[in-house]
């Protein structure tokens, strides 16, 4: 499986989050305290199959890990099931480079690198 095979979206494209949009987040626990999108739905790669219904089925679903590489087997898999899944092009690497909005838990400054 390669990025040509799923659907993907530049950082730039990724809509607001809100009705309709969903920005999944599947980099592990660690990653994500770093820093991660503010309102991103957070499920690690391995937990997705078991926590399917978590994900709304009727909206769009944007995928992001930290590069992009684990992104692209969920935007797959969720599009095989049924979903609107998009694979975020670069990641949160991507996504801090361009200034787009990060968020972390407790004192430490947001950050993916």
């Amino acid at each position: 499986m390669s990025f040509s095979d799923v659907p993907t979206v530049s950082v730039d494209d990724v809509p607001e989050i809100g009705d309709g949009v969903v920005l999944l987040d599947v980099r592990e626990a660690d990653e994500w305290d770093l820093g991660h999108a503010p309102g991103a739905l957070h499920i690690p790669v391995a937990d997705v199959p078991a926590r399917i219904e978590d994900i709304d089925i009727d909206a769009e679903v944007y995928v992001v890990c930290r590069q992009g590489g684990r992104s692209v087997g969920v935007v797959a898999y969720l599009n095989n099931i049924g979903f609107d899944a998009f694979q975020v092009n670069g990641g949160m690497v991507a996504w801090q480079r361009i200034g787009r909005p990060l968020t972390a838990d407790g004192d430490t400054p947001a950050k993916i690198y």
